[in-house]
């Protein structure tokens, strides 16, 4: 499993990019010079026609710089519920970059299909009407473009709320990263356009969490790798008792295993991205894993980024804490790591029964 040439020329020009422009305002770079908003997208709307293992070079040099952009919100979630629906009118604008989509999607933490308690009616113009409260909406706040996942009477199903239209308020959140903005949606009789089929929108959402997962766990892979780097450069410089730290076998073995940590990471998301790029039948097997072991990995490494740095490590003027507060954020976004692993756990007893 290695990355094409044409997937490391990806990987340098988003780097270069990063080095050149950090904070939000690479987006419109990424989106103009590079066309990362639309590489999942196929031809016909303009898109790259690239798919997750893009996605995965992208994400993995986002992860590295902790880079503010929308694309994990936009670019892979909304973007992917509207594939999944096969409603491709929205996507020429996300595409070009034009507009950022949020997908509002999780409720009270919860992110499992089951827990969607939004409700949409159906009026008598034939529109929909959407109530509900959902949370951990990402770039939800300054979205222009905004997909609810709602429960119907036939089953859940995804609509495309006006973001400004009647009924619907956004609020900013403080989450733990600032790095990474949120929001919460709330939703009074708004109204909405369905999109795909009513009832549609569990299998809808299941293809997005899995899509999502892996784009996580790549991005993960890239900050921890990032952590790595810089506690291997201090270890190397910090001098006690007259000798640089990393010399210290103790210290040794804390980068050695957190060198393992990456490395195990890495592969496991560059699987999932495979399984996802050929379609495998057992992707949800692999998002899962993913998820579960890039979450703790990149939480084990930010720790030890922390503690190997002393007393600098907890100044806000170094970045470790930046890195510390995304992989906590990013652990729980989608799912903690136990839930995966419950999944993880369901899915094999359903394909290997005599598994107890």
């Amino acid at each position: 499993m290695r990355p094409t040439d044409e997937q490391e020329e990806l990987r340098a020009a988003v780097r270069q990019l990063l080095d050149r422009q950090p904070g939000p305002d690479a987006w419109g770079p990424l989106t103009g010079q590079i066309g990362a908003a639309g590489l999942a997208v196929p031809e016909e709307y303009g898109g790259a026609g690239c798919g997750p293992l893009e996605i995965h070079v992208v994400m993995e040099e986002l992860g590295r710089t902790l880079a503010p952009v929308p694309f994990l919100g936009s670019a892979v979630l909304t973007t992917q519920a509207l594939l999944a629906c096969g409603d491709g009118a929205l996507l020429p604008a996300l595409t070009e970059g034009a507009a950022v989509g949020a997908l509002a999607w999780a409720e009270e933490g919860a992110w499992e299909p089951d827990a969607v308690r939004a409700a949409a009616r159906r009026v008598p113009d034939g529109g929909w009407r959407l109530t509900g409260v959902k949370d951990h909406v990402l770039d939800g706040a300054d979205a222009d473009l905004l997909v609810v996942v709602a429960r119907t009477d036939t089953g859940i199903a995804l609509f495309h709320v006006p973001v400004d239209g009647p009924g619907v308020h956004r609020e900013s959140l403080v989450p733990m990263d600032a790095t990474r903005p949120q929001a919460r949606v709330t939703l009074d009789g708004a109204p909405g356009r369905l999109l795909g089929a009513a009832g549609d929108g569990g299998r809808v959402v299941a293809r997005v969490r899995d899509l999502g997962c892996v784009a996580l766990a790549a991005e993960q892979v890239g900050a921890a790798e990032r952590c790595l780097e810089l506690t291997v450069g201090y270890a190397r410089e910090r001098v006690q008792f007259g000798r640089p730290i990393g010399s210290f076998q103790a210290v040794k073995h804390r980068l050695a295993d957190a060198y393992v940590q990456v490395e195990a990471a890495r592969s496991i998301a560059l699987g999932a991205a495979y399984a996802a790029a050929e379609g495998a039948a057992d992707l949800p097997r692999f998002a899962a894993a993913a998820k579960s072991a890039c979450s703790e990995a990149f939480s084990a490494v930010a720790g030890e980024m922390i503690q190997l740095h002393g007393g600098i490590g907890i100044t806000w003027e170094h970045d470790a804490h930046r890195y510390f507060k995304r992989a906590h954020g990013s652990a729980r976004l989608l799912g903690a790591p136990t839930e995966h692993r419950r999944r993880l756990a369901t899915e094999l007893c359903l394909t290997s029964p005599h598994i107890t």
